[in-house]
């Protein structure tokens, strides 16, 4: 029965945020725009649109780093791989596609093996990554930096070296990152350094951490509702280095972050795979040496099976943990009411 609820609330939540258009297919699509064919070039494309027009591209592997700098435009992709070309050709170095302009709206392709970014946006406004996959790029899967507004729904990202989705340097980012599936990555979801915006059901699961909200990085993190998610098995092991620890078996952390609404998410089984400088189904902590998370309200969520549900340094203010659905904290009191 929770799965059936579980998709009706992503068919929900999906026509709520495009307006019931993001699987309308090509019936949709504006008549101006250009088709490429395996073997043709998607960039050469892009170059020869105007602003509002829709390429369409027919299968096959593309190897190519895209770049778009004209606002409005439209991709999709029916088929459509877009590997590493033999020396990168966009200023945004090794990535599949780069956003520069506003308005842009990237679906249905497979990004793979990028050394950088799968798919990304750099100072982009209403950029919109829908139905995508995005498979073992080397930092990020599907990222914005320094963007508003930015639209990341129903993608699949795996195998990042960093985050399969990750939204940052931005304090005003206005996102919302709904519907996605994202698992082994380092981190699920990551949020650093950005503030508002919305992550809901989405699937996050067999990741070190699962979602990451992390202030001081340089700036604040937080003011995000999080909600409907399904944040499970995240048992994998980080890598350790000089500057961080080994960390294993999170669901969710917030570091020092400020603001957030945590409601109506299950966060089940996230457990250590072994050593590990802290575990747990939800951790609210300062950032070491750095700013206490304030103002956040954890409430209503089922958090079960975690080493343990809930863990808190009790540090910062104004932080509301209650009326969850748990069985373990530290401290100890966190899950009787």
């Amino acid at each position: 029965m929770r799965r059936i609820i579980l998709a009706f609330m992503l068919a929900l939540v999906m026509a709520a945020i495009t307006g019931g258009t993001a699987f309308a297919g090509f019936a949709s699509a504006k008549p101006n725009g250009d088709v490429v064919h395996p073997g043709q070039s998607i960039q050469k494309a892009i170059n020869a649109a105007s602003p509002g027009d829709t390429i369409v591209v027919l299968g096959g592997v593309h190897r190519e780093s895209v770049l778009i700098k004209k606002g409005g435009i439209s991709l999709r992709g029916v088929d459509a791989v877009i590997k590493p070309p033999a020396k990168p050709t966009s200023s945004c170095g090794a990535s599949g596609f780069c956003v520069q302009a506003d308005n842009v709206s990237i679906s249905g392709f497979t990004v793979r093996n990028f050394k950088d970014f799968g798919i990304v946006a750099f100072g982009a406004k209403n950029a919109k990554f829908v139905h995508n996959r995005a498979f073992n790029n080397g930092e990020y899967g599907i990222t914005a930096f320094s963007s508003t507004g930015t639209k990341i729904l129903s993608n699949l990202t795996s195998g990042s070296d960093e985050a399969g989705i990750y939204v940052g340097d931005s304090p005003h980012a206005d996102a919302t990152v709904a519907a996605n599936e994202t698992y082994d990555n380092e981190f699920g979801i990551l949020v650093r350094n950005a503030l508002h915006g919305k992550i809901v059901a989405n699937q996050v699961h067999n990741n070190c951490l699962g979602m990451v909200f992390l202030a001081d990085a340089p700036g604040p993190a937080g003011a995000f509702d999080v909600s409907g998610n399904e944040v499970a098995n995240n048992t994998r092991a980080c890598r350790a280095t000089e500057e961080s620890p080994r960390v294993s078996g999170v669901g969710m952390v917030l570091l020092g972050a400020r603001g957030m609404e945590i409601r109506g998410n299950h966060i089940i089984h996230n457990v250590p795979s072994g050593p590990t400088a802290f575990s747990g189904g939800i951790v609210v902590s300062k950032v070491p040496g750095g700013t206490a998370p304030t103002n956040n309200t954890v409430v209503g969520n089922t958090i079960l099976r975690n080493k343990p549900d809930i863990l808190w340094d009790k540090s910062g203010s104004g932080n509301r943990l209650t009326l969850n659905n748990c069985k373990t904290s530290k401290p100890g009191s966190l899950c009787k009411g």
